[in-house]
């Protein structure tokens, strides 16, 4: 998952970042909405944290503006107004989930895995392609029920190719989940890498090759 952050508070937003990384999602964090609404232009995020007591402009106007222009990833109001008719006016402007600070880091995670779990349709916790299985929660891969050992990318690429086992993904699409803007971008044929390993701890058919285009999801029924 990749996920954008967007809360003033140095020490908070420091604090999610850092344990949602740890928690192998690809986090971009800024500290306010025009930073944000930038990256939003230029990045295919996967949900939104959005703190409402922002400098420059309310959460709810940027949240506000966001929905106004179509955009339809899950956003998750993170703040401290407790109010039950802040929390009606949150929803009812567009936000999918409404939290109270202060939170912990793995309901958080629960949280925001349950969104992008129902926006990508998916009523199971557990993504299943043939033999293949993916537990979010709990980052665990099994092939033909046996455990594969995985890295944080490898992770970050299978997820994304799960998300969408239909669509063939650009080399672009697939970078951006998995790496954020903190200077850490790929080498030139580290997607390659990843996809190669891939293939190699799981099956030479889990990740097929579009020439000219990308990767996609190596079909069911072509997978032992």
């Amino acid at each position: 998952m990749r996920a954008l952050i967007v809360e003033d508070d140095f020490l908070l937003g420091d604090a999610l970042a850092t344990g949602l990384r740890q928690l192998s999602h690809v986090v971009d964090w800024f500290r306010n909405g025009q930073e944000a609404d930038a990256a939003l232009a230029s990045t295919a995020y996967d949900a939104v944290v959005l703190d409402l007591g922002l400098p420059g402009g309310d959460g709810m106007v940027w949240l506000g503006r966001w929905r106004g222009r179509g955009l339809g990833l899950p956003i998750l109001i993170l703040t401290a107004r407790d109010g039950v008719e802040q929390r009606v006016a949150g929803l009812d402007a567009g936000a999918d989930d409404y939290l109270v600070k202060p939170i912990t880091i793995d309901e958080l995670n629960a949280r925001l895995r349950a969104l992008v779990r129902r926006s990508a349709g998916r009523a199971q916790s557990v993504w299943q392609h043939g033999e293949l299985s993916y537990d979010p929660a709990t980052k665990q891969v099994h092939w033909h029920r046996q455990l594969v050992e995985l890295t944080r990318h490898e992770l970050a690429l299978l997820e994304a190719l799960l998300a969408q086992p239909q669509r063939v993904l650009s080399k672009d699409t697939l970078q951006e989940k998995l790496y954020d803007w903190r200077g850490d971008g790929p080498e030139s044929n580290t997607l390659e890498v990843h996809v190669h390993r891939l293939r190699k701890k799981i099956d030479p058919g889990i990740v097929r090759t579009v020439r000219g285009v990308g990767y996609a999801l190596g079909a069911v029924d072509a997978l032992p």
